[in-house]
């Protein structure tokens, strides 16, 4: 994800990370996935997914804005929860057969890196928190 000697730089430009790039496969993964989903599902399940899913890079990106460490790690939790949310409807939909168990397989398991480098980047932050001069 990034090393101890990480700058302040590489944090703001979030797209560098790799924990913001798995979440960007998420979303693609994810919306595959919701255009298979029955018409009938457009507003609710389909319409839930695809905004739990887009939230995970979203907060990786607004959190990189922020002025510390307890703000990003903030940001970082709240896609956490996204991950969380992504995943139970993703198992929503293969346990009603709503959705192929292979297809949903894969983003599951993208999901399953996804929460363990988010773990680790949370835990990483409130370890070596930012530099003074962004704090």
């Amino acid at each position: 994800m990034f090393s101890p000697g990480t700058t302040v730089a590489l944090m703001k430009n979030y797209k560098e990370l790799k924990v913001w790039q798995f979440g960007m496969d998420i979303v693609a993964g994810v919306y595959e996935l919701a255009r298979v989903l029955p018409k009938e599902e457009m507003f609710g399940l389909r319409s839930q997914l695809t905004r739990a899913a887009v939230s995970i890079p979203s907060n990786i990106a607004e959190g990189s804005s922020r002025g510390s460490e307890k703000d990003y790690s903030r940001f970082l939790e709240m896609a956490l929860g996204s991950c969380f949310e992504v995943e139970t409807q993703l198992l929503i939909a293969k346990q009603t057969t709503l959705l192929a168990s292979t297809a949903t397989d894969l983003v599951l398991a993208l999901l399953q890196e996804e929460i363990m480098m988010l773990h680790a980047f949370i835990r990483r932050l409130r370890q070596n928190p930012l530099p003074a001069e962004k704090q």
